[in-house]
């Protein structure tokens, strides 16, 4: 009996999805709960589970764009489990040559076998790339099944730092299918830019005091709390305490309405493998300096083995953007619709500043708000970023939002 695998429905407005890769192969056995293959929507990439133990029989291929409920494969429930859960290696020509010289050999060393478990290399070209130390990354394979011979070891020693099978000067084009996920950034950015009245101002802060600190308690911080002591909690918190005080920036347009939230849903942009995604850290006004790290991580970590479901990179109301990490000193970056407004941070860059009538050496940032006019006005966003500014010059005001002595006289 068969049973049919097909595309689960993963969201109201997701009408089709891309089979990106299968992870089990053609007859191969699946025990039920498996992960078998993996998919591709607009918004994230998502896993299809064996529903019952059996023999996979794929229908659709990688590549393939599939509609909801559309037939991804079967699984042959009546096949017969192999004796050993484990899969049988298949032993070609070239492993069966290389792994019997491998025994017979008395000289092979250890780096060679280490090398030759690693990497698909001929004997010989495994004690070369041993012996003089070669990234085998850099080594372009010519044999069968993808497998280095000594040619390609020796090629890539006399053409050091470049691929000798790509000619200089090339003029060749290389097309290349637009994955979901991109055609969806793209489409998300032309509407942010047409459909919002979107205008940047910027700032610059002191990065001093907080580096200071970091320097000074990151060390105990990650031994109380199990994670590091970043920028991103404390731009965070400042972002969460100048939301609160000017809230037409954490809000955004329904129509005729202005939906304000009293509630700070703030979006880190993170740079994925597949493209770029906008996870969400939720109420993060209510979580500690280590509460936000550890959310920050755990998104970041699934981001980059594409395991964001499709709750973590939506509802968020405020978005955070660190172009900084690439070594962007500044930039105008554009508003994650339906929200209103983005923070985008930069490079960390030592300037020579006037303090006191003194030129001293600080180390300093710009930061741009990029806000929608239709719904925040200039006051409002100035506002909003000399708040943020202030607070991470002043971290000490992080713990109340403002001055501790107003605050016990709540002033």
């Amino acid at each position: 009996m068969a049973t049919e695998i097909k595309v689960p429905t993963v969201g109201e407005s997701i009408n089709e999805v891309t089979l990106v890769k299968w992870l089990k192969n053609d007859g191969e056995w699946a025990e039920r709960d498996e992960v078998i293959a993996e998919l591709e929507s607009e918004k994230a990439t998502f896993e299809i589970n064996a529903e019952q133990a059996g023999a996979v029989k794929q229908i659709a291929k990688e590549g393939d764009t599939l509609a909801i409920g559309d037939l991804v494969g079967n699984i042959d429930t009546e096949a017969q489990k192999p004796a050993s859960s484990a899969p049988e290696e298949k032993v070609t020509p070239d492993k069966a040559i290389q792994d019997t010289v491998i025994k017979e050999s008395p000289n092979t060393t250890q780096a060679e076998k280490a090398v030759t478990a690693d990497v698909k290399a001929t004997p010989v070209a495994a004690a070369i790339i041993a012996d003089k130390k070669v990234d085998s990354q850099t080594i372009v394979p010519s044999g069968s099944n993808g497998r280095i011979v000594k040619k390609d070891v020796l090629t890539a020693l006399n053409n050091p730092g470049r691929n000798p099978e790509k000619a200089l000067f090339s003029r060749e084009d290389r097309p290349e299918k637009m994955s979901n996920l991109r055609k969806t950034i793209s489409r998300r950015l032309v509407e942010a830019k047409n459909s919002t009245a979107m205008l940047t101002t910027f700032n610059e802060v002191d990065m001093g005091p907080i580096m200071e600190i970091r320097k000074k308690l990151k060390d105990k911080f990650k031994e109380q709390h199990g994670v590091n002591l970043g920028f991103m909690s404390f731009f965070t918190k400042a972002c969460c305490f100048a939301l609160q005080e000017f809230a037409s920036v954490n809000a955004y347009l329904d129509g005729e309405n202005i939906i304000y939230h009293n509630y700070c849903d703030i979006s880190i942009a993170v740079s994925a493998p597949k493209g770029l995604v906008v996870p969400v850290i939720r109420n993060a006004e209510s979580l500690s300096m280590a509460g936000i790290e550890a959310a920050v991580v755990d998104l970041a970590t699934k981001a980059k083995n594409n395991k964001l479901t499709i709750e973590e990179m939506t509802g968020g109301t405020f978005t955070i953007t660190n172009g900084g990490i690439f070594g962007s000193m500044m930039s105008t970056p554009i508003i994650n619709i339906p929200q209103s407004a983005i923070l985008g941070m930069h490079n960390i860059i030592e300037r020579p500043m006037a303090v006191n009538a003194q030129v001293v050496i600080k180390p300093m940032m710009y930061l741009a708000l990029s806000y929608d006019h239709r719904i925040i006005d200039g006051r409002e966003s100035v506002g909003f970023l000399v708040k943020v500014k202030q607070l991470l010059e002043n971290p000490s005001l992080l713990l109340f939002g403002k001055d501790p002595v107003n605050a016990l006289l709540e002033l």
